[in-house]
């Protein structure tokens, strides 16, 4: 009856004027701040993306879908962040206004306003656990295929009229005089083109007229149809050489199942979260504990924002943001630690990452014992 009568009046509380006042506030200063920081960490990405474009030579297609799963990637911890000060302003602004010395002279305390936010939290905290276990996975996944398939094609995507150029560390030697672009640049018609390449640390010179690339559609393979040429297998000039005249010879030089295969072996971050939940890896293990631990952070911090904005009107203004953002960073960095310490085998699974959760808590909990002129009866009470 004491549970039944402690839920209802939680639920009263939280449809209450004040309440709808304080998410309204928590949620105006929370997407402010998710805006700023977005514009700034994605901006920093997108600057990032274009210049490994360029020095990979990424297609410009592929350039959004390489921003947009990077900003997937860092939208979780983007958007703890921002609930995180957000509850921290709307605490410290009430406090400021005095509005919340008020709340505190008619029996409302943390222990209300903690109930009073918490329809936003859990909201924020579904959001990221399906960003964390799906949409993340999902998307390092994505990118990593993109990147695979760029880094096959972008070795011919780049082909410079009447210039020598090297591709696959200087494995293969391309010279076109003349090239013509008909479909974008998966398809090319070159003269005059001469092609060094390395096999088995043997040379093979390829001299032809003309040339086309072009994509297979069934295979995804590129290929390069050469006309009226000659292969040579070892210099010229060496006696063992081998000579081959063609009039048509068609040179594979992207496979279209490499991509395929490799991404078949995604790497464990990339990987969903039932086939990690259940392994015995302790990568994997790690892996999972840190997609969970990413939302359950954000119930925890929640508790520890109405502390850190609970200040006096003459307190310092921007105090509890500071520490709030110390206190972020520390959190997310031991997680980390934790993280690396559970991969190498260092730490036992069952504890894994898990004690960094509980350390907050019982700091979280000294901490309201000390706000609240508890803690000295804590250290005295015998046990």
């Amino acid at each position: 009856m004491h549970i039944l009568s402690a839920i209802t009046q939680v639920l009263k509380l939280q449809n209450s004027t004040l309440a709808k006042y304080l998410i309204r506030n928590v949620l105006m200063i929370m997407v402010a701040v998710f805006i700023i920081l977005g514009l700034v960490i994605f901006g920093n990405q997108l600057v990032s993306v274009i210049k490994e474009s360029l020095e990979k030579g990424i297609p410009i297609a592929d350039l959004l879908p390489l921003v947009g799963f990077k900003m997937i990637r860092d939208v979780p911890l983007i958007l703890s962040l921002s609930l995180f000060l957000a509850i921290i302003l709307a605490i410290s602004k009430s406090y400021k206004d005095s509005e919340a010395v008020v709340m505190n002279s008619i029996g409302i305390g943390d222990k209300h306003l903690m109930a009073f936010i918490q329809p936003v939290v859990i909201v924020i905290f579904i959001i990221i656990l399906f960003l964390t276990t799906i949409a993340v996975p999902w998307s390092k996944q994505q990118r990593s295929m993109i990147m695979d398939r760029s880094e096959n094609s972008s070795n011919f995507s780049f082909i410079k009229e009447g210039e020598f150029q090297e591709f696959k560390d200087g494995d293969i030697v391309f010279y076109a005089s003349k090239v013509k672009n008909i479909d974008g640049e998966s398809t090319q018609d070159m003269e005059e083109i001469f092609i060094y390449t390395l096999v088995d640390n043997q040379p093979i010179i390829t001299l032809a007229a003309q040339a086309q690339k072009y994509t297979d559609i069934n295979t995804k393979s590129v290929y390069l149809r050469l006309k009226d040429g000659t292969r040579y297998h070892g210099f010229p000039s060496e006696v063992n050489k081998k000579i081959l005249n063609f009039d048509q010879y068609d040179l594979q030089i992207i496979n279209g199942e490499k991509p395929q295969s490799t991404n078949m072996e995604t790497k464990i971050e990339s990987k969903p979260m039932l086939d990690i939940i259940f392994s015995s890896d302790t990568r994997e293990i790690a892996e999972w504990q840190w997609r969970l631990s990413q939302p359950i952070s954000v119930l925890i911090l929640s508790f520890f924002a109405i502390l850190l904005g609970k200040t006096s009107p003459r307190g310092g203004k921007n105090l509890g943001v500071l520490v709030g953002v110390i206190v972020f960073i520390i959190y997310n960095n031991a997680l980390l630690i934790a993280k690396s310490s559970l991969e190498r085998g260092d730490t036992l699974p069952i504890i894994g990452l898990w004690w960094v959760h509980f350390l907050v808590l019982l700091i979280i909990f000294v901490f309201y014992a000390y706000r609240h002129g508890k803690l000295s009866q804590l250290i005295k009470k015998p046990f």
